[in-house]
């Protein structure tokens, strides 16, 4: 058990950036944070050891000492990894289907249960009077049975 929590440790991501701030320190744990590793695909870079994670600190690092606005740097990372960097992509164009997709789905749903219900429904009322008789002395017959 000691060296599975020996090894736990020895993976965990350790890296130190002397920033010139400490809001410059905050603001890249909190894009850390928000950028997804482009190989784990399940991870954010600040949790990730594979090295396309740690390429990307280093970059953070370097954007957010050389003066870039939050703003700025998401643009970069996806203009160079795609929307897939971000955790909490924007709502515009391709994300947006995604972001509407369930809300879409839900109503298609609800509108194919309201027009089935319908149609069964009316099912009865279609019948002619001769079919209604003839319906009525099959059902007849069945519980006679």
């Amino acid at each position: 058990m000691a060296l599975l929590l020996c090894s736990a440790w020895a993976a965990a991501v350790i890296e130190t950036y002397e920033f010139s701030s400490p809001a410059l320190e905050a603001r890249y744990h909190a894009l850390s944070q928000e950028l997804r590793c482009p190989k784990c695909q399940n991870q954010n870079i600040a949790d990730s050891n594979a090295p396309i994670s740690q390429d990307l600190r280093r970059q953070l690092y370097q954007q957010l000492e050389a003066g870039a606005s939050d703003e700025e740097i998401l643009e970069y990372m996806v203009a160079r990894y795609g929307e897939f960097v971000r955790y909490r992509p924007q709502m515009a164009g391709p994300t947006l289907i995604l972001w509407a997709a369930p809300v879409l789905l839900l109503l298609v749903g609800v509108a194919i249960a309201v027009v089935v219900l319908r149609t069964r429904r009316g099912a009865g009322e279609q019948l002619s009077e001769a079919e209604r008789k003839q319906l009525a002395e099959l059902l007849e017959r069945e519980s006679d049975a």
